[in-house]
């Protein structure tokens, strides 16, 4: 007698972050086979990193056996996976690096979107990933490959990534069932059904069209690549009109832009009289600008004296989480309907330095000077709060915070920052004097510095690193081009070890010889 013929079975791999519905895609999935007559097994793996860690699911789908029972697998093997889920783009890039992807067999379908890790989030610099590599990556890999912006998709539908992702499987027709088979197992679930399949409906007609041509999404400018609005004929109030004028008549028309951009954010950040500041600021060096390189001068420097004089402090932080148009954006984030309640906590740590930064300088020193005082207080003022800022009374208590504005330039803080971008635009002006690039690369440097607290910190010190090189480049013909090195070292990791290095390579210690002469040295 011929042995039963060896059933069909399908091999499909999910990865999934916490809070993407992973769990209910899988229900689906195995609910569609199960109703269909199919053995269905799932299992999953979650992981234990950032919001759960990426969770890998696995299903095996058996074509009927009557009067048998299949043996199923418990986890994905690599080259043996049918059908592969991504509801994230490097979800997708990390399936292919597990070997969950292979050109003869996987057909993946996933989300472009990106959710950044903690390791992009961290970097100094623009530290995500390259999607459009990591998709090309994803291409060549698959047998076939259905990709599109699947959370959007479902948020225009008023659901989550998980029906789109569903309906993207529908679609492919990589799972022998049709779809109205796959809206069934939606309606038998009985929640967010609506939205649910109007999510679904979309995806499956989405991946049917052009299941391999789609591109992933703009990934967020690099602040050095970013464009500038063009500067507006009329202010958006009276009183900053003057300064309008004053960029069209005293500045190069190359930098009106950026300066335009400056302008508002100081403005925004403390008001017209410190727009005029920045101005001032910005012209000490424009006037030596002699056009010779597109008026980078110009550029750079109305770009980055906006940012050291429109720092985060506490005040900031508090008038940023209480503004309406952030409420605004957070219940579109949600997708929340007119008559929801949207909650908002939000966690702050504060420190005594923190405090010590609101109060007058005079105050601050004389707190310094008692170290009882401060031994008392870092206890009470070092550990974390939790502000609910949807209620009345958060929501005055960072509004308090906020009003602080109006005598911020008396406070320490202030001095503080105002004396370090003195200390920055004084070495920038003598660099000028010797090497014009090496003073453009200067003002860029001020990019490390951004956040507040400990972020702040670390930025502040690298910055003072690269104004300890510049000083010791001065001089070298590639001078410019050195510190430019250092800077992209700064910021390419957290900890700055790459900084370091370069900074041994590039900058040799006091009475150190020269590279080339050490490199000569360890030949011989």
């Amino acid at each position: 007698m011929d042995p039963a013929p060896r059933p069909r079975r399908i091999h499909v791999a999910i990865m999934a972050l916490g809070g993407q519905g992973g769990g209910v895609l899988v229900d689906w999935i195995v609910g569609l086979a199960e109703h269909a007559g199919w053995t269905a097994q799932a299992t999953s793996v979650a992981g234990v990193a950032q919001r759960t860690g990426a969770t890998i699911y696995y299903i095996e789908l058996v074509e009927p056996t009557p009067g048998r029972e299949p043996v199923l697998a418990l986890m994905p093997v690599p080259g043996d996976v049918d059908v592969l889920v991504a509801a994230e783009l490097m979800e997708a890039g990390r399936a292919v690096e597990r070997g969950l992807v292979t050109p003869e067999r996987t057909t993946v379908v996933a989300s472009s979107h990106r959710t950044y890790a903690v390791q992009e989030k961290v970097a100094p610099g623009h530290g995500a990933a390259d999607g459009a590599a990591v998709l090309d990556v994803v291409r060549r890999q698959a047998k076939r490959l259905v990709v599109d912006d699947m959370q959007a998709l479902a948020v225009r539908h008023g659901s989550v990534v998980s029906a789109s992702l569903f309906g993207a499987l529908a679609g492919s027709g990589a799972l022998p069932f049709e779809q109205a088979a796959f809206e069934a197992v939606v309606e038998r679930s009985g929640v967010g059904v609506h939205a649910s399949l109007a999510a679904l409906r979309a995806a499956a007609d989405v991946a049917r069209r052009a299941s391999a041509s789609a591109s992933v999404p703009m990934l967020p400018a690099d602040p050095m690549q970013a464009a500038a609005r063009p500067l507006p004929a009329r202010a958006a109030a009276a009183a900053l009109q003057p300064l309008v004028d004053r960029i069209r008549a005293e500045f190069p028309p190359a930098g009106w832009d950026w300066l335009g951009e400056g302008l508002a954010r100081v403005v925004d950040w403390q008001d017209a009289a410190y727009g005029a500041e920045y101005l001032d600021r910005v012209a000490r060096l424009a006037r030596r600008d002699d056009g010779s390189d597109g008026h980078a001068l110009t550029i750079e420097a109305a770009r980055w004296i906006a940012v050291a004089m429109s720092y985060d402090d506490v005040i900031r932080v508090a008038d940023l989480k209480t503004r309406a148009e952030r409420s605004a954006r957070v219940r579109r984030e949600v997708g929340a309907g007119d008559d929801d309640v949207v909650g908002i906590e939000e966690y702050f740590h504060p420190r005594l330095e923190e405090l010590a930064g609101l109060l007058p300088r005079a105050w601050a020193d004389r707190l310094d000077a008692t170290p009882r005082l401060k031994a008392w207080l870092a206890p009470r003022l070092d550990r974390g709060r939790r502000v609910h800022t949807h209620t009345l009374r958060g929501h005055l208590q960072l509004r308090a915070v906020a009003a602080l504005r109006r005598w911020r330039r008396g406070n320490r803080r202030h001095a503080e920052e105002m004396a370090h971008l003195e200390v920055w635009l004084t070495a920038v002006e003598q660099a000028l004097g010797r090497d014009a690039a090496l003073a453009v690369e200067l003002l860029r440097c001020r990019r490390l510095v951004k956040g507040y607290s400990d972020t702040h910190q670390r930025g502040s010190s690298r910055f003072d690193r690269l104004l300890q090189a510049a000083t010791a480049l001065a001089g070298r013909a590639d001078a410019a081009t050195a510190l430019a090195r250092l800077r992209e070292a700064a910021l390419r990791d957290a900890e700055g070890l790459a900084l370091e290095r370069e900074f041994a390579a590039l900058v040799p210690a006091p009475g150190a010889p020269p590279a080339a002469h050490r490199a000569f040295a360890a030949d011989r």
